[in-house]
């Protein structure tokens, strides 16, 4: 099953949350074995920044780590709302 997180960021937390994101998805490569990419779309809305994180192929329990890691790593603090999950699998799992 792969991940896709999203949510907004005001533009003036931006850099520093970058700067956790990254950390964060190093310790959880290096404990987990998943290897997240961060992106974001190249809009601004109302000063604020839509960002997405995703994660392929994660294990049971993979999703329990993760929120943990964005605790204490400290990125509910820079995130401007709600951070929004969606699970996909390959179609060939589906069939």
């Amino acid at each position: 099953m792969d991940l896709y997180i999203y949510y907004r960021v005001r533009s003036s937390e931006a850099r520093a949350l970058l700067e956790r994101a990254t950390a964060m998805q190093r310790r959880l490569a290096a404990d987990h074995g998943i290897a997240g990419a961060l992106k974001r779309r190249p809009e601004e809305k109302d000063g604020r920044q839509t960002w997405m994180e995703i994660y392929e192929k994660v294990p049971p329990g993979f999703e329990a780590a993760l929120a943990e890691a964005v605790q204490r790593d400290g990125l509910v603090e820079l995130i401007d709302g709600q951070r929004h999950t969606e699970h996909f699998v390959d179609l060939t799992a589906c069939a």
